[in-house]
Protein backbone atom coordinates (compact mmCIF):
# COMPACT_ATOMS: atom_id res chain seq x y z
CA UNK A 1 0.00 0.00 0.00
CA UNK A 2 1.68 3.25 -1.05
CA UNK A 3 2.05 5.66 1.83
CA UNK A 4 1.41 3.16 4.62
CA UNK A 5 4.49 2.25 6.64
CA UNK A 6 4.59 -0.15 9.58
CA UNK A 7 7.12 0.62 12.30
CA UNK A 8 7.82 -1.92 15.04
CA UNK A 9 9.05 -1.03 18.53
CA UNK A 10 9.77 -4.22 20.54
CA UNK A 11 9.05 -4.06 24.27
CA UNK A 12 9.75 -6.51 27.08
CA UNK A 13 7.22 -5.06 29.54
CA UNK A 14 4.51 -7.64 28.77
CA UNK A 15 5.22 -11.06 30.20
CA UNK A 16 8.88 -10.96 29.14
CA UNK A 17 7.98 -11.58 25.48
CA UNK A 18 11.06 -9.75 24.13
CA UNK A 19 13.95 -10.81 26.39
CA UNK A 20 16.59 -10.91 23.64
CA UNK A 21 18.99 -8.26 22.46
CA UNK A 22 17.96 -5.84 19.73
CA UNK A 23 19.82 -7.86 17.10
CA UNK A 24 18.24 -11.14 18.29
CA UNK A 25 14.77 -9.61 18.15
CA UNK A 26 15.35 -8.27 14.62
CA UNK A 27 16.77 -11.58 13.42
CA UNK A 28 13.78 -13.50 14.82
CA UNK A 29 11.24 -11.09 13.32
CA UNK A 30 12.88 -11.10 9.90
CA UNK A 31 13.63 -14.81 9.59
CA UNK A 32 10.81 -16.52 11.49
CA UNK A 33 8.03 -13.96 11.01
CA UNK A 34 9.11 -12.58 7.62
CA UNK A 35 8.90 -8.98 8.86
CA UNK A 36 9.42 -6.56 5.98
CA UNK A 37 9.23 -3.29 7.93
CA UNK A 38 11.59 -1.30 10.15
CA UNK A 39 12.17 -2.83 13.58
CA UNK A 40 13.57 -0.31 16.04
CA UNK A 41 15.50 -0.96 19.25
CA UNK A 42 13.60 -2.26 22.26
CA UNK A 43 11.77 0.48 24.22
CA UNK A 44 9.61 0.93 27.30
CA UNK A 45 6.04 1.93 26.47
CA UNK A 46 4.78 2.39 30.05
CA UNK A 47 6.27 3.76 33.24
CA UNK A 48 8.94 6.35 34.02
CA UNK A 49 11.24 5.25 31.17
CA UNK A 50 8.59 5.47 28.44
CA UNK A 51 10.19 6.21 25.08
CA UNK A 52 9.42 9.71 23.73
CA UNK A 53 7.59 8.30 20.70
CA UNK A 54 5.18 6.47 23.03
CA UNK A 55 4.77 9.53 25.26
CA UNK A 56 3.59 11.37 22.14
CA UNK A 57 1.37 8.55 20.84
CA UNK A 58 -0.33 7.95 24.18
CA UNK A 59 -0.89 11.65 24.86
CA UNK A 60 -2.46 12.00 21.41
CA UNK A 61 -4.84 9.03 21.65
CA UNK A 62 -5.98 7.70 25.01
CA UNK A 63 -7.02 4.08 25.15
CA UNK A 64 -9.17 1.72 27.18
CA UNK A 65 -6.72 1.95 30.09
CA UNK A 66 -6.14 5.69 29.73
CA UNK A 67 -2.65 6.31 28.45
CA UNK A 68 -1.31 2.86 29.42
CA UNK A 69 -0.42 0.41 26.68
CA UNK A 70 -2.44 -2.72 27.45
CA UNK A 71 -0.30 -5.38 25.72
CA UNK A 72 2.23 -5.91 22.95
CA UNK A 73 0.99 -5.23 19.42
CA UNK A 74 -1.13 -2.20 20.36
CA UNK A 75 -1.15 -0.05 17.23
CA UNK A 76 -1.41 3.61 16.26
CA UNK A 77 -2.32 5.01 12.85
CA UNK A 78 -0.46 8.28 12.23
CA UNK A 79 -1.09 10.42 9.17
CA UNK A 80 1.62 11.89 6.94
CA UNK A 81 1.59 15.10 9.01
CA UNK A 82 2.34 13.26 12.27
CA UNK A 83 -1.21 13.43 13.67
CA UNK A 84 -2.46 10.33 15.46
CA UNK A 85 -5.62 9.28 13.61
CA UNK A 86 -6.58 6.17 15.57
CA UNK A 87 -5.42 3.81 18.29
CA UNK A 88 -6.05 0.07 17.92
CA UNK A 89 -6.02 -2.76 20.47
CA UNK A 90 -3.57 -5.66 20.16
CA UNK A 91 -6.28 -7.85 18.59
CA UNK A 92 -6.64 -5.58 15.54
CA UNK A 93 -4.91 -6.98 12.47
CA UNK A 94 -2.57 -4.66 10.54
CA UNK A 95 -4.62 -5.59 7.46
CA UNK A 96 -7.69 -3.97 9.05
CA UNK A 97 -5.69 -0.78 9.54
CA UNK A 98 -4.43 -0.90 5.96
CA UNK A 99 -8.01 -1.02 4.68
CA UNK A 100 -9.02 1.93 6.88
CA UNK A 101 -6.02 3.99 5.76
CA UNK A 102 -7.10 3.54 2.13
CA UNK A 103 -10.29 5.46 2.87
CA UNK A 104 -8.95 8.09 5.29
Amino acid sequence: MPGLEILAFPCNQFGGQEPGSNSEIKQFACTRCKAEFPIFDKVDVNGPSTAPVYQFLKSSAGGFLGDLIKWNFEKFLVDKNGKVVERYPPTTSPFQIEVRSCYS
